[in-house]
């Protein structure tokens, strides 16, 4: 018999915990008084396409954020979940305890089938035929995995032809490389299996809990996903992932119509003579002055002050900044609050933390 999803929806009900505990080391200085799960991307926390993700599987009736840095942070921002149309649920470790230390600690009274996502995670997966497969399965464990171009750099997951695991590979030789595809960071897990996680203890779900469920021989499986997906956690995959949203690689709005067009706020306020070489972004309050120019990949956080003649190009600039007449950015991040003088040169690869200060005339 074939079952459909709407059978499956009043059969299960289910819980995802979204491991958003992480310091965001790789992308400090932004991530010092800005947890890496709400960095902006545009206009919006990051957690927000999680959560988006996530209410496309009606089965998921609540969301457990396990929390571990600046927690109130978060919170103060998702609240009890009514805004984002989730009910949201918040964990906060006493210690950081690792991925699979987290998942149980977060997981502790749960008894129904759970999808796990790392906090860093963008993707378009068809998370119901995910889940889907796992029931169909009836596996332990599920994972997700995405093929990579160069697979020397990562740690490889091998299956069978049935998709069951076979073995994870770390970093492998050249001569060792059968596969190439990765843990993408997204799982369904069954509680069941969590009694070999110790408590309150720091364990890894890669490392020793998937290993243990070869060991056993229990059913664990993988879903290949070959559509859209990246880890934002580094300066040039957060650059990245703003360009793919732009080139619509990532269908969001407001760049899921036209394409290669600027985007304006209505709430912006751009001269006449500003050159907006599209796509880019401005957000609310923006003030851009003529002469300047806003090139492509762009983004204008709320209330930020672009002066005369001054060029942004391929660069995110978060909210509250001001950028001085003449001054140049390009292929940088500066977050908030941060103030570039005059004729100065921010060039690429630059990250600024927040309430930085370039002086008039510097390079950096």
């Amino acid at each position: 018999m074939t079952v459909s999803s709407a059978m499956i929806t009043s059969l299960f009900r289910m819980k995802a915990i979204l491991l958003a505990g992480g310091k965001g080391t790789r992308l400090r200085p932004l991530t010092l008084h800005t947890p890496k799960p709400i960095v902006p991307i545009l206009e919006r926390p990051f957690l927000h396409y999680q959560l988006d993700l996530l209410k496309h599987v009606p089965e998921i009736d609540e969301v457990i954020l396990s929390l571990n840095y600046q927690p109130r942070r978060i919170e103060e921002i998702f609240g009890d979940g009514s805004e984002s149309g989730m009910s949201i649920r918040y964990v906060v470790e006493p210690a950081p305890l690792g991925t699979a230390g987290a998942v149980r600690y977060a997981g502790e009274s749960l008894h129904d089938s759970i999808v796990v996502f790392n906090g860093d995670v963008l993707t378009n997966i068809d998370l119901a035929a995910v889940i889907a497969r796992h029931r169909e399965r009836r596996a332990k464990a599920t994972i997700v995995l995405t093929p990579v171009e160069n697979p020397s750099a990562y740690g490889l997951v091998e299956t069978d032809e049935d998709g069951n695991i076979r073995r994870f590979l770390e970093k492998p030789k050249p001569e060792e490389i059968t596969c190439d595809t990765i843990n993408a960071g997204i799982y369904v897990l069954e509680p069941d299996t969590f009694d070999r996680i110790p408590k309150d203890t720091p364990w890894s779900i890669e490392r020793s809990f998937f290993p243990s469920l070869i060991e056993r021989r229990e059913t664990f499986i993988a879903v290949i996903h070959r559509g859209y997906w990246i880890d934002i956690g580094t300066p040039e995959k957060y650059l990245q992932v703003h360009r793919d949203i732009m080139e619509q690689r990532y269908r969001t709005p407001p760049f899921d119509g036209e394409a290669n067009r600027p985007y304006v706020s209505r709430k912006a306020k751009v001269d006449e003579g500003v050159m907006l070489e599209g796509p880019c972004f401005i957000d609310d309050g923006a003030v851009v002055k003529a002469g300047a120019r806003i090139g492509r990949y762009s983004v204008i956080g709320r209330q930020c002050h672009v002066e005369e003649r001054a060029v942004i190009d391929q660069a995110v600039v978060w909210s509250g900044t001001r950028i001085g007449a003449e001054a140049e950015v390009r292929r940088s991040v500066l977050g908030r609050q941060c103030h570039v003088g005059r004729n100065a040169v921010v060039d690429a690869g630059v990250i600024l933390g927040d309430k930085s200060t370039i002086t008039d005339y510097s390079r950096v």
